[in-house]
């Protein structure tokens, strides 16, 4: 298993909110990402989970931000994210805009 954690920071940082035009680790929507090795057929294989949030529960980004995200760690040799990437939606803690990095601040003007 050689994905990293770091690997799968980066790659979610290619992934854009299409309605704020910025990534989602700028804005704030990653709270968390872990790797771990797990144990299939074919040996041992990386399992991504990552907890994300939205900008507000009802936002209905949430397919599209699962089907982005799995599309672009999936590029990660080693890791077939289709199969191995687990994405847990939660709201606690709730977003706020003091989440975003200065710079996405910057952007939107908040």
């Amino acid at each position: 298993m050689n994905i990293t954690e770091s690997q799968i920071w980066d790659r979610l940082k290619t992934v854009i909110d299409p309605e704020l035009k910025l990534d989602i680790v700028s804005l704030g929507l990653i709270y968390q990402v872990t790797v771990t090795p797990i144990q299939t057929k074919a040996g041992e294989e990386p399992f991504v989970h990552i907890l994300l949030t939205l900008t507000t529960p009802g936002c209905p980004l949430s397919a599209v931000f699962e089907e982005k995200i799995k599309e672009a760690l999936d590029s990660l040799t080693g890791l077939d994210a289709y199969k191995n990437t687990e994405i847990e939606l939660t709201f606690d803690p709730p977003w706020i805009p003091d989440m975003m990095s200065e710079e996405a601040r910057a952007e939107l003007n908040v």
